[in-house]
């Protein structure tokens, strides 16, 4: 069976969603378009690894940037990254639950086993 087209590709973008910062840059840039000194005043990080977050993150073409002067504001570039994150962050908050379906002994290796 063939792998399914795009997996490599969204392998890599859950690299680049790897690293807090960049969900918390993205987080805010979903809310709206931001400069990088405001990104800096919202998150306390400094400048230049803000600044390279971002380069990351338009890299990947999950951010875009308008220039007014010498004055970069960042905006999402996909509205589809932010629901990813929504999604992952509602996943991780919820409860831990059972998994569905009939419970499992660890010790008997016969479970799960077709019967004629």
């Amino acid at each position: 069976m063939e792998m399914e087209a795009g997996l490599p590709e969204a392998a890599q973008l859950f690299k680049v969603l790897g690293h807090e910062s960049r969900l918390w840059l993205l987080r805010l840039l979903g809310e709206e378009p931001r400069t990088v000194g405001a990104l800096v005043a919202e998150t306390g990080m400094s400048q230049p690894l803000v600044s390279q977050h971002l380069r990351t993150l338009r890299s990947a073409g999950l951010v875009a940037v308008s220039r007014s002067g010498k004055e970069s504001t960042y905006s999402l570039a996909d509205l589809h990254v932010s629901h990813v994150i929504s999604d992952a962050l509602v996943h991780v908050r919820e409860p831990a639950s059972e998994p569905d379906g009939p419970e499992v002994d660890p010790t008997r290796h016969d479970q799960g086993a077709a019967r004629p």
